[in-house]
């Protein structure tokens, strides 16, 4: 059962790193912002996914997958040269790994309702170890690895503002698909044939 259900998870952080690439790759075509810069980015929606329905490691690479497009697009097709194509990956799996254990140490049978209320600050707060590190990237690992001056901190601040703005917009989408008796019963019936998934165990 062990073997079944690892494999079935392994199997769900990759289907959810590729759809975080998919949401990267719509929303970039949809609003860039400013092209190799800024642009809109929802691909965290499905790390959040993985990390919530499947656990800290499995939020952690779902992360890395989800960010490799992203790390492609804004480094060395972008302004980040190599080490956006290793930032912005690991930045993503920070978020996925904090939803997972955030979710692990707080999780209680709560009823659905107030599961969904509550997974709205908790994706928010999931996400202030990537701010903090993305802040990092912009004023000290680009010049520093590029020999170049830092960003602008209008450009810094643009980044940061639109991307707590994106978390909010998809805090409440966590909340309506954690509230969702139909998803809940779904991928709980993909890893266990049952309701029983430690994650899933809301009151109906």
């Amino acid at each position: 059962m062990a073997n079944r259900l690892d494999t079935k998870r392994l199997t769900f952080t990759i289907i959810m790193g590729a759809l975080g690439s998919v949401l990267f790759l719509v929303s970039y075509a949809l609003l860039p912002i400013v092209p190799s810069i800024v642009a809109l980015d929802l691909s965290l929606l499905a790390v959040f996914i993985a990390g919530i329905y499947a656990g800290p490691k499995a939020g952690f690479a779902a992360g890395l997958i989800a960010g490799i497009i992203p790390g492609i697009m804004f480094g060395p097709l972008g302004t980040g040269g190599v080490i956006g194509l290793i930032a912005l990956p690991l930045g993503k799996s920070f978020t996925g790994l904090t939803i997972g254990l955030l979710v692990t140490m707080l999780h209680r049978r709560d009823t659905r309702v107030k599961t969904a209320i509550v997974s709205i600050p908790i994706t928010l707060l999931a996400y202030i170890p990537e701010g903090i590190f993305t802040y990092t990237y912009f004023k000290a690992l680009l010049p520093l690895f590029l020999n170049s001056a830092p960003l602008a901190n209008d450009i810094v601040y643009a980044v940061m503002i639109k991307a707590v703005l994106e978390v909010i917009a998809m805090s409440f989408i966590i909340s309506g698909l954690l509230y969702s008796k139909a998803v809940n019963n779904f991928i709980s019936a993909y890893f266990y044939k049952t309701n029983t998934s430690k994650n899933k165990a809301i009151k109906q």
